[in-house]
């Protein structure tokens, strides 16, 4: 029997990717050393904040082999997911309206990718079957993984030659900006590998570092996830620390700012993939509706989706703060008012502080009105 061609299994491998609707793949080692004291320091400086998974595992996280014995090679594929109707700006200057990252408007990525990763591994261990059919070999053994295990995944999805970690710690690929999606196949496959990019094409831009609203890229390739809005409102399970809260503006589920500003967005394309269609409940929703939602509504209009994994009252807990840094208005006084008496402790914090934020406002704009009036009284009685 002829020694398989892995030259050519490489190459169908990453033409069945694409057949599954992946935008690229690459293939890479597990070598990931390099990671180990980078991680180490993140980890030290609690910058992972009530994330504990990221602890927990310690060193794991860089190294996939043990995470399936045997392990070789890592299939890393990306895909795009940036909706055609994306309403960025729309939704982000309307402070009556809710934003969520534009990852989660449509189906849970989650499912999307690991369904797809799934069917490609099939054909992958079928494929092997065929090779190795008559011999004792055990080759075509793989797992998926898509933002579900211990593995640095973005390092990885680099050294396969799908981009470069920007500034944001965002992987970046030339073509299509950074809205895309990553997921990993691990393989014992002595597949030939594919070269990374030959260097980051950030250059001085800081524009990611500027733009973000709590400044949580504290240094360039390093985030406090403690001071992101995306952990704020989604890992975090407790109340939102008050120095945060006015930052957060419209902002109840994530936060796409150091993407929408990055140069290499330009060249991000609209993603085909109708589970990543925009629900229409969730795509510039105004922050009223929302609030009324019960929790029987968030769970039904959630289904699906990533956002229900934050449960009912973390959602009440952002919305309360977006609604307190919108307009004063009668209606979201009396919504808010009225949302108080049935909170949990950790909501009514929230609301607490969006009524009291909100009066403070008020109290402005009355003397601001004031001012206004006597002025114009005055100017008035100098020329009767």
């Amino acid at each position: 029997m002829s020694a398989p061609d892995f030259h050519q299994l490489a190459h169908d491998i990453k033409l069945w990717a694409r057949e599954l609707g992946f935008d690229q793949a690459g293939i890479t080692d597990t070598d990931l050393r390099i990671e180990e004291p980078r991680l180490q320091a993140w980890l030290d400086a609690g910058y992972h904040g009530s994330m504990d998974y990221m602890a927990r595992h310690g060193m794991m996280r860089a190294r996939a082999h043990e995470l399936l014995p045997g392990t070789v090679r890592v299939l890393s594929v990306r895909m795009n997911y940036l909706p055609f109707e994306a309403g960025f700006a729309a939704t982000l200057r309307d402070p009556t309206l809710g934003y969520i990252s534009r990852y989660a408007l449509g189906r849970d990525y989650h499912k999307v990718l690991r369904n797809r990763l799934k069917q490609l591994g099939d054909r992958i261990e079928a494929r092997c079957a065929e090779l190795f059919q008559g011999t004792e070999e055990t080759l075509g053994e793989w797992r998926p993984f898509v933002d579900s295990a211990p593995i640095l995944e973005r390092p990885l999805a680099a050294k396969a030659g799908l981009g470069w970690v920007g500034k944001h710690s965002l992987l970046l690929n030339e073509s299509a900006g950074s809205f895309f999606f990553l997921g990993e196949l691990l393989l014992n496959l002595p597949l030939p590998l594919d070269q990374p990019v030959e260097k980051e094409q950030c250059g001085k831009c800081v524009a990611c570092i500027n733009i973000c609203p709590t400044g949580a890229i504290i240094a360039p390739y390093v985030v406090d996830g403690r001071r992101c809005i995306s952990y704020l409102t989604i890992e975090n399970d407790g109340p939102i620390p008050e120095e945060f809260r006015p930052l957060m503006g419209n902002r109840i589920y994530g936060c796409d700012d150091c993407q929408l500003i990055c140069p290499w967005n330009r060249y991000a394309d609209a993603s085909p993939e109708p589970d990543f269609s925009p629900r229409t409940s969730l795509h510039r929703p105004p922050l009223l509706a929302l609030w009324c939602w019960s929790e029987s509504d968030f769970l039904k209009q959630t289904e699906g989706s990533p956002i229900r994994r934050i449960g009912y009252q973390r959602w009440r807990r952002n919305l309360a703060v977006a609604l307190g840094n919108g307009p004063a208005t009668p209606e979201v006084i009396a919504a808010l008012q009225l949302g108080l008496t049935t909170a949990e402790p950790m909501v009514a914090e929230h609301i607490e502080w969006a009524l009291t934020t909100l009066a403070r406002r008020q109290d402005e704009e009355n003397k601001k009105t004031r001012l206004l009036i006597r002025c114009i009284e005055k100017g008035l009685s100098d020329h009767a």
